[in-house]
């Protein structure tokens, strides 16, 4: 469990191995790149590098790492090195294969010695992660004597146990080679381990998955995620990192992009997941087809179109407000006369006719305003109405926000029942926290369905939701 002494050994073995070998010293020394050729390595994860529902590329880390090399300029080029697990990722730096690891890491008192680190862009707590349906809460470490503990080895988590046990010598866990956080993490959900440890925003994604894992008590303090250059790599690289992060963080880019990530994760609680869970099996096959012909006649992922319809009725074709809004959709009456739907209970005619309204409204949403945000806004606006969303973004114009991201929308809406904001706006007062809710439910909704349900491929317009620009 010595993990600090053994990672230090390895590399002191392996580059004892190398200079005895000649040959495979000269095939590890860096070799000439184009200098305009800036390799990232990274690994699969849900917070660096993936495949969404569309087949594209996306993950906060890969959004950053093009969003920099766009800052270079058009004559530098990208390329990913994509290693196994994260347990890679700094070897690859030290033995030239990378000039930047952007990995989601965690910056630890043992990295430092190794690599030289950007300035941080994110912060995260670990936890004590275990399954609620099987153990009580754990309050301390102590509660894990004699309990089954399995961490990513090489990770943060390891290093801060490995710390830990210098005054509790009786704490045991395994480090385990091919497993990342979310596989351990989906292991306590399926009661195959009893505890892991994971940082906070990944616990948080996690949940919307397995809401039977909790947050026992937080290990240690915050830390801070950052980018990793080698210290024998390309300076000039980190001083320009650093100035691209500073730019970022004052123009909202990057609040934008975790917002996109992250900023829907806490929005429902174990019970919301849960219920919407066990309907996802029972009901949604019932509808499936129809959702899936709305994509066709509308072009939006049929799974988005069913998280509406999920957050505005649980999948109830009855279901009546007492403001007499109706149907699957809930769509009002006028509403309803506008798109040709005569039976608002009728769930076909109600699928269909609310994603022909959530086209209507995403055409009303200015071109300019990228994806997804111009979606979250016109599903704010299905909430609230258009006139209400446009107040919202004149008022955060006037607070120097920017009328075009969600992240900054999303925070004026509330204001809208405020009478020092929403008198001195066009339309008035409205109950704007509403808007913010349902929007943000509805992502999560749909992060679940592209996790359980496999896109259908026809997608005819040019929106597409998660779309990295």
């Amino acid at each position: 469990m010595k993990t600090i002494l053994t990672l230090f050994f390895s590399l002191f073995l392996l580059g004892c191995q190398d200079a005895a070998n000649p040959e495979k010293l000269a095939k590890n020394k860096r070799q000439p790149r184009n200098p305009k050729e800036i390799v990232v390595v990274t690994h699969n994860g849900p917070n660096t590098y993936f495949i969404n529902g569309e087949n594209k590329l996306a993950g906060l880390e890969f959004d950053l790492a093009s969003l920099f090399i766009k800052e270079l300029g058009d004559d530098y080029t990208l390329k990913f090195l994509v290693v196994d697990n994260i347990t890679q990722v700094i070897p690859s730096l030290l033995k030239g294969k990378a000039d930047i690891a952007a990995a989601d890491l965690s910056v630890t008192h043992l990295r430092k010695h190794l690599v030289v680190f950007s300035t941080p862009y994110y912060h995260t707590q670990q936890q004590v992660v275990f399954n609620n349906e099987l153990a009580k809460k754990p309050k301390s470490l102590p509660d894990l004597i004699g309990k089954s503990i399995a961490v990513p080895i090489g990770t943060s988590y390891a290093e801060r146990l490995a710390k830990e046990s210098n005054t509790l010598p009786e704490l045991r866990w395994r480090e385990v080679k091919q497993s990342g956080s979310d596989e351990l993490l989906e292991q306590v959900a399926y009661g195959l381990i009893d505890y892991t440890v994971a940082d906070s925003h990944m616990v948080s994604l996690l949940q919307n998955y397995y809401p039977n894992i909790e947050s026992g008590f937080a290990l240690g303090s915050p830390e801070d995620i950052a980018w990793a250059f080698p210290k024998n790599g390309r300076p000039e690289l980190v001083t320009k990192a650093n100035a691209f992060f500073a730019k970022i963080k004052k123009d909202g880019t990057l609040r934008n992009l975790i917002d996109r990530y992250y900023g829907n994760a806490e929005r429902l609680n174990a019970m919301d997941v849960t219920t919407f869970l066990k309907r996802l099996r029972t009901i949604l096959p019932q509808y499936k087809s129809t959702f899936i012909q709305a994509q066709e006649v509308t072009g939006i992922d049929w799974r988005l179109i069913a998280a509406v319809s999920y957050r505005e009725s649980h999948w109830d074709r009855l279901n009546t407000s007492p403001t007499g809004v109706r149907g699957m959709m809930m769509l009002t009456e006028d509403t309803a006369d506008m798109l040709g739907v005569t039976d608002r209970l009728d769930a076909k005619q109600s699928i269909l006719g609310g994603a022909r309204y959530m086209v209507q409204l995403i055409d009303t949403i200015p071109v300019r305003i990228p994806e997804p945000d111009r979606t979250w806004m016109a599903l704010a606006a299905y909430n609230i109405g258009y006139a209400h969303l446009e107040d919202a973004r004149v008022l955060a114009q006037r607070m120097k926000l920017n009328p075009d991201s969600w992240a900054d929308v999303k925070k004026m809406l509330p204001l809208l029942n405020k009478y020092d904001y929403y008198s001195t706006l066009k339309y008035g007062y409205a109950s704007g926290g509403a808007p913010v809710v349902f929007v943000e439910s509805i992502r999560t909704y749909h992060k679940i369905l592209e996790r359980f349900e496999k896109a259908y491929p026809n997608q005819s317009l040019d929106f597409h939701i998660a779309k990295v620009e």
